[in-house]
């Protein structure tokens, strides 16, 4: 087998997803505590400014599936699969329930201490993300999210903080979780609400420029705090943009389409912003301030590895016309790919894609990569205590068969992290009943339920791929 004997297998979450308790031991408001759930999310996404001065009957994400108290019993099944890693978030409002604050909430770093004690128990490596989609909500109404510089600031406390106080508990980090997303849902991103009079590219670029000083700014700090004990990586929604078809147009646009995808990792992992961004810049209209100082901290301070995850290849054209049968699936506009099926949410499986993209990203950066997110959301069905989800086991071989090809290929790789590991809150449209895990949640879309974890098909399957290192798929 090509994977490494110490190759990381595991489960993702995000804290905004799967631990409730919202406003439990002194946290403060995240952005997804004020979204509803279904179709209205997605309307909200839209136009937060409206949403923030909406009142929404539910929130399911105020108790997702608690595990803030649940954590002892799920790091146990975690355990029983023979989980290496396990990738969380810390959620940022917990540690400053503000954001600006200048001392942090003891209560909410306890609550990590002893998370990160129990994955030490299992003999589980945390791998943990500083900002998965939880900017404090105060900083984007009172601030105005990462369009302000101040920003950077409040971060690099936060970031001090929390890599000082687990540097002997937590060896791997990202500093953004799918830093890419800022340009396509702006409010989970960066926290930002734009303006109907405002150039959006130009308010999105010039948050990402603070978030990339900010990403570089932690890294500092890391290697200041614990050399090289620690591993910083950044993290990018991928999945390589295909040409419609052989035509040159088509390809020129599949070039431009996946330049804009990968130039937030270009930043992070080369240390400067590529020469293809003047002319992008102009062609928007985006005029990035930058301080001075900017260019050398990123130059500087570049990531250790390079994590993505992986839901779905895209497919793009020059011809708009194209666009009128485009799929609905996730939060990237794409074209729909005859040659592929598609889930339950329209989100097209390309296994091969995953290879396709691993490859090129390898050849793009030559750092370590880290699969931290690919799964299969679907509706499951609870039937004599467990959930036959053969589905699922078909769609995660058939990647995993992909991965071990491009590892073949040359690729470096140090683990995978299958996402929603449990069945937790989606982030796109805030429900439960888009299921991705391995153990079932007794609860719904309106927070019904005994909460109870089961079993599904997939945990014993998963077990074995773990226990073999991937050579029983």
């Amino acid at each position: 087998m090509p994977l490494q004997k110490d190759f990381l297998w595991g489960g993702a979450i995000a804290a905004n997803q799967a631990e409730g308790a919202y406003k439990e031991d002194g946290k403060g408001m995240a952005l997804v505590d004020v979204l509803p759930s279904g179709k209205q999310r997605w309307d909200a996404l839209a136009n937060p400014n409206k949403a923030l001065n909406t009142t929404y009957d539910h929130y399911p994400s105020h108790e997702a599936i608690d595990f803030y108290h649940t954590y002892k019993e799920d790091i146990k099944l975690f355990a029983e699969m023979g989980f290496k890693v396990f990738r969380t978030s810390i959620s940022w409002p917990r540690i400053f329930p503000k954001g600006d604050e200048t001392e942090p909430n003891e209560a909410g770093l306890k609550f990590y201490d002893d998370l990160f004690a129990e994955c030490q128990k299992y003999g589980i490596e945390p791998l943990v993300t500083l900002n998965h989609f939880d900017t404090p909500l105060y900083l984007t109404t009172e601030y105005g999210g990462w369009r302000n510089r101040k920003l950077i600031g409040f971060y690099e406390r936060y970031a001090k903080v929390v890599l000082e106080r687990y540097k002997d508990k937590v060896k791997y980090w990202l500093t953004f979780n799918e830093i890419n997303m800022l340009l396509h849902i702006p409010f989970f991103g960066g926290g930002l609400m734009i303006g109907e009079d405002e150039n959006a590219d130009q308010v999105k670029f010039q948050a990402a420029h603070h978030q990339l000083v900010a990403s570089s700014l932690a890294t500092k700090a890391a290697k200041e705090i614990n050399g090289e004990d620690f591993m910083i990586g950044c993290m990018l929604a991928a999945g390589e943009v295909y040409p419609y078809s052989c035509h040159p147009e088509d390809m020129m646009k599949a070039v431009h389409d996946n330049r804009k995808q990968y130039f937030f990792i270009d930043v992070q992992s080369r240390g400067e912003y590529p020469s293809y961004t003047n002319r992008m810049f102009k062609e928007l209209g985006v005029d990035l301030e930058m301080e001075q100082g900017d260019g050398e901290l990123l130059k500087q301070y570049t990531v250790d590895f390079i994590s993505f995850s992986y839901y779905s290849s895209r497919l793009t054209s020059a011809d708009p016309e194209k666009y009128k049968d485009d799929t609905a699936g996730n939060a990237f506009k794409s074209l729909k790919n005859p040659h592929l099926e598609a889930s339950e949410w329209g989100w097209q499986i390309d296994p091969v894609g995953l290879r396709v993209t691993m490859n090129n990203m390898y050849d793009r950066y030559q750092k370590p990569l880290f699969i931290v997110e690919n799964g299969l959301g679907a509706v499951d069905e609870l039937k004599d205590g467990t959930v036959e989800d053969d589905y699922r086991i078909d769609y995660m071989r058939e990647h995993l068969k992909q991965m071990i090809e491009a590892v073949d290929d040359g690729v470096e790789l140090l683990g995978y992290t299958s996402w929603g590991c449990i069945d937790l809150v989606s982030a796109g449209t805030g429900e439960m009943k888009k299921r991705y895990g391995f153990i079932y949640v007794d609860r719904d879309n309106e927070g019904n339920g005994t909460g109870k974890r089961y079993k599904k098909k997939s945990f014993d399957w998963y077990k074995k791929v773990i226990e073999t290192n991937g050579e029983q798929l």
